[in-house]
């Protein structure tokens, strides 16, 4: 960044809370940018089709295997940082509840199924998205990745 130690501790008190705000930053730029093109412009189960679309795509053309940030600060998390685990857990929860609204609006329209719940659902999406994006890391091979979201989209239509 080309400032000094203590410019950059000046700035942001301290090296934790750069670290929260880069992380809000992305999360800001990646999810909240993608729930908001799909959940406003798609019809429910196509919302949740393009974020997985979204995010394999994203992860095959992550050149440097870099990842997910969340997904990298989850895994990589300190134990004995309470305040990037509560950041952490509450983006988690907004992408569960991104999925939990999606399903929800898919079972009222009748393009979701109706036999489990929305929040098991959301669980399940939630799931699988993690496990792509932890699988992407090590193995960005489009036949896995498109391998596990296929399976999972067509659960909502059974």
């Amino acid at each position: 960044m080309g400032i000094a130690g203590a410019s950059l501790y000046n700035a942001f008190g301290d090296k934790s809370s750069l670290y929260r705000r880069a992380l809000d930053r992305y999360v800001d730029q990646s999810f909240q940018d993608r729930v908001r093109r799909f959940e406003e412009r798609l019809p429910p189960r196509e919302a949740i089709g393009a974020f997985f679309n979204e995010i394999v795509m994203r992860s095959l053309t992550d050149q440097g295997r870099k990842g997910c940030m969340l997904i990298n600060a989850a895994l990589e998390m300190p134990v004995h940082d309470p305040a990037t685990r509560a950041a952490i857990t509450e983006v988690l929860n907004q992408i569960e509840a991104f999925f939990r609204r999606r399903v929800a609006a898919g079972q009222a329209d009748g393009t979701i199924v109706s036999t489990e719940t929305p929040e098991d659902l959301a669980r399940l999406l939630l799931g699988a998205l993690v496990g792509i994006r932890v699988l992407a890391r090590v193995r960005p091979e489009r036949e896995l990745l498109e391998g596990i979201v296929g399976p999972v989209m067509n659960l909502l239509d059974k």
